[in-house]
């Protein structure tokens, strides 16, 4: 009998102990959910209207509150034939070699408070920001000044010495230019922080809901669809397709994504946004006679993504499209979002660069690119620097 009284107190002493720990257990998920529910909260988190009401007839395609691109385009090609799941865990968890730079990159941070307000002038910021000074007017392009390339924190942070800009050390701009809304060019610390310093915000249709929630003045935002056109003294803007998608969620697709054309009294220039490769590269050259300079995405590309993402190939042979007479390959140098070396994209476009008609460029992060100088020269810094 005392042993089973033994017996039963042992199970009576475990039980406590499972309740226990059962009991932690649930309280340590509550805690978290309550955590991840109040992160989420937070303004860069913010939650477009249920539906995005768009006057007049639209150019781009919008069906049952989604946008399209001109040509079926899956973010995911499946060339690998892997499965979905196969290809999420090897996105997040696979290594790659030389991924990151072996020390901190290069930089020459040009003082942009500085500038001869006569000089026509280009600083890219690394990734796809940069700074122009053209004909008279100050532009920024997706600027992105936090360490992350998302609001998670400890994800997709800069490399290091590439994140070299703050607000602080933007003067007051004409224009800020958004070309979607994804968080690697849509930074809501970034904006927040030049607020007093923007004349005009010119995005794709459905991103300025984002500046409206953030308490961005009304009268400042500019919205608009593929092949309108914002006109501003002698400066024009066109809004014009990118082959890509768009979200920052869970919901993919509800607002606009674009390239821009900006036409100013003695430049033209072709800021290209994220995008896959497709005709709309040619049908923008022709439409617009040519560029003088065309900013292209060169970075970020895998063969499980190739429509929404060029490869430096493809990048090249968009210029070509364009009837472009300068390069300057963005989206690269700055975050780790695709599986390939972090040098991989300047050493591909460059050898693509081979014989072409443009000249390319390709300033360290900071560097002062000379709009109207053609004999402007520029190292191979990111050879130099993987030989450390």
């Amino acid at each position: 009998m005392s042993e089973v009284r033994e017996i039963a107190s042992t199970e009576q002493s475990n039980l406590k102990v499972l309740y226990k720990m059962i009991s932690i257990l649930m309280s340590v998920v509550v805690l978290l959910a309550i955590f991840v529910f109040s992160y989420m909260r937070q303004p860069q988190f913010a939650e477009l209207p249920q539906q995005i009401r768009f006057p007049g007839r639209l150019t781009a395609t919008y069906e049952y509150g989604l946008f399209y691109n001109q040509l079926p385009t899956p973010v995911l090609t499946r060339v690998s034939e892997k499965s979905q799941v196969a290809a999420l865990m090897e996105f997040l968890f696979s290594k790659d070699e030389n991924a990151n730079p072996p020390a901190a990159l290069p930089s020459v941070k040009t003082d942009l408070h500085q500038l001869n307000p006569r000089e026509n002038a280009i600083v890219w910021m690394g990734h796809s920001s940069y700074f122009l000074q053209i004909d008279g007017i100050k532009a920024l392009i997706d600027p992105v000044f936090s360490e992350n390339a998302s609001p998670v924190p400890f994800t997709n942070r800069a490399f290091k010495g590439s994140n070299i800009y703050s607000a602080e050390d933007i003067p007051e701009i004409d224009y800020l230019l958004i070309t979607h809304d994804h968080w690697d060019h849509l930074d809501y610390p970034t904006v927040m922080g030049l607020k007093d310093k923007i004349g005009k915000i010119i995005t794709p249709l459905g991103v300025g809901s984002y500046f409206r929630q953030w308490g961005f003045d009304e009268k400042l935002i500019h919205e608009g669809d593929w092949n309108d056109v914002f006109k501003d003294k002698q400066t024009q803007i066109h809004i014009l397709p990118a082959r890509h998608f768009s979200g920052r969620l869970l919901t993919r697709n509800k607002t606009l994504w674009g390239s821009f054309a900006l036409i100013t009294p003695n430049h033209r220039i072709y800021l290209g946004g994220d995008s896959g490769y497709g005709p709309h590269f040619r049908e923008i050259g022709k439409r617009f006679g040519g560029f003088d300079l065309a900013i292209l995405e060169c970075g970020q590309y895998n063969p499980d993504w190739r429509l929404i993402h060029m490869s430096p190939e493809e990048t090249a042979q968009a210029a070509a499209d364009l009837s472009a007479k300068t390069l300057l390959p963005s989206h690269n140098s700055k975050f780790k979002l695709a599986h390939h070396a972090w040098n991989d994209p300047l050493n591909h476009v460059s050898k693509a660069s081979e014989g072409k008609s443009y000249r390319l460029l390709t300033p360290m992060i900071g560097q002062k690119v000379e709009a109207d100088n053609p004999h402007q020269t520029f190292e191979r810094w990111w050879v130099y620097h993987s030989a450390r």
